[in-house]
């Protein structure tokens, strides 16, 4: 792929943009929502744009998933069985971006943002739900297999764009599996890990990458991530979590008139 002629302010504007998506990651998720369309605000394409945002903000995951890989104790088995869907739903999800021609993905995006902020709207509710209906009777332990194709479908969305994926995993997860809340989370963190590096090395290989911008935006959400782990604990989530969401409708309706 041809270089962009980036000016400083373009790679000020994506470093601070991936700097929030760590941030807001690290938080409520979402940080997409942020990042991506930055990229697209300085004349990348949006196929480009998109692979380029998920190689960057790959080894986020990596310490989200670390973070929480105490609460995996008792669900190797678990990870045998669905970690492989996700591999493949990623891998499948970024064939289908790819062969995705621009023109199509560009009227399709503003559409996919506008879903992605619809899941993180109900982030809370599908939280609450799993918590609830884990509360009641256990069911066999055969149901369990039912999580493959659910968790298969979710990571091709994943590979394919991402955002709101942790919220489609864990509603994926609740349908199948009887666990508390915080196992199915760091469960959920796994999946979507893996999704994201199997679809981010298919990508490294597809020659859209931008080199330049991915390097700037890692070091940008890795400092936003430590940042965000740090101050979780004085920002309510919900409050951030709404933001997101403002901003993401404003760029959804942004890129419907353009």
């Amino acid at each position: 792929m041809a270089n962009l002629d980036f000016s400083t302010l373009d790679f000020i504007l994506i470093a601070l943009a991936a700097l929030a998506a760590g941030f807001i990651n690290a938080i409520a998720g979402g940080g997409t929502l942020i990042s991506f369309p930055a990229l697209t605000f300085t004349g990348v394409g949006a196929v480009a744009a998109n692979v380029t945002n998920t190689v960057a903000l790959t080894p986020g995951y990596l310490g989200a998933t670390a973070a929480q890989w105490g609460d995996m104790k008792g669900q190797k088995r678990r990870l045998w069985m669905l970690i492989p869907a996700a591999i493949a739903g990623g891998l499948i999800g970024a064939v289908l971006l790819l062969s995705t021609s621009e023109e199509l993905f560009t009227e399709i995006v503003p559409w996919l943002i506008l879903l992605a902020a619809g899941l993180l709207a109900i982030q809370d509710r599908v939280r609450g739900w799993v918590l609830q209906r884990n509360q009641r009777a256990g069911r066999a332990q055969s149901s369990e297999m039912w999580a493959i194709p659910s968790v298969l479908l979710a990571a091709i969305y994943g590979g394919y764009f991402g955002a709101g994926l942790s919220v489609i995993v864990l509603a994926a997860l609740g349908l199948s599996l009887d666990d508390n809340l915080t196992r199915l989370n760091a469960l959920k963190q796994a999946i979507a890990f893996a999704t994201n590096v199997t679809a981010a090395i298919f990508f490294v290989f597809s020659g859209e990458v931008i080199w330049l911008a991915a390097l700037v935006m890692a070091v940008g959400a890795l400092i936003g991530g430590v940042l965000g782990g740090r101050m979780a604990g004085a920002i309510r989530p919900q409050t951030l979590r709404i933001t997101v969401i403002i901003v993401a409708v404003v760029v959804a309706i942004i890129y419907f008139v353009k």
